[in-house]
């Protein structure tokens, strides 16, 4: 990987990171479990009823962070390719299931 491609990389998982960061702060407030495919799915077509409080800010908050997650998911996979995006993402799920050990299952969907 050529210097270009290494601070692309870091520059791309940065930006996810902080962003999934913040999306699994969002979901710990509404207490989504978000790493559940199905779960994000609802989320994304607002279906609060996933919540297991009522945190109407929180709740649009999330919802519009998932939306900017699959924008720049997209983004990335457009100047990475697939599998370097997909590297970033698991790396940063392994870091968000730790931090926060509710929201198990697989995220995003593939």
């Amino acid at each position: 990987m050529g210097e270009q491609d290494s601070f692309l990389v870091g520059w791309w998982a940065d930006n996810l990171d902080a962003l999934d960061h913040e999306i699994a702060r969002m979901a710990l407030l509404c207490q989504v479990k978000i790493l559940d495919t199905e779960v994000m799915r609802r989320v994304l077509k607002k279906d609060a009823s996933v919540c297991g409080t009522h945190n109407p800010i929180a709740f649009a908050k999330l919802h519009n962070l998932l939306m900017l997650h699959m924008a720049i998911r997209e983004k990335s996979v457009d100047m990475l390719g697939q599998a370097k995006t997909a590297a970033i993402e698991d790396h940063i799920i392994e870091r968000l299931k730790k931090w926060f050990p509710e929201g198990m299952g697989e995220w995003p969907p593939r």
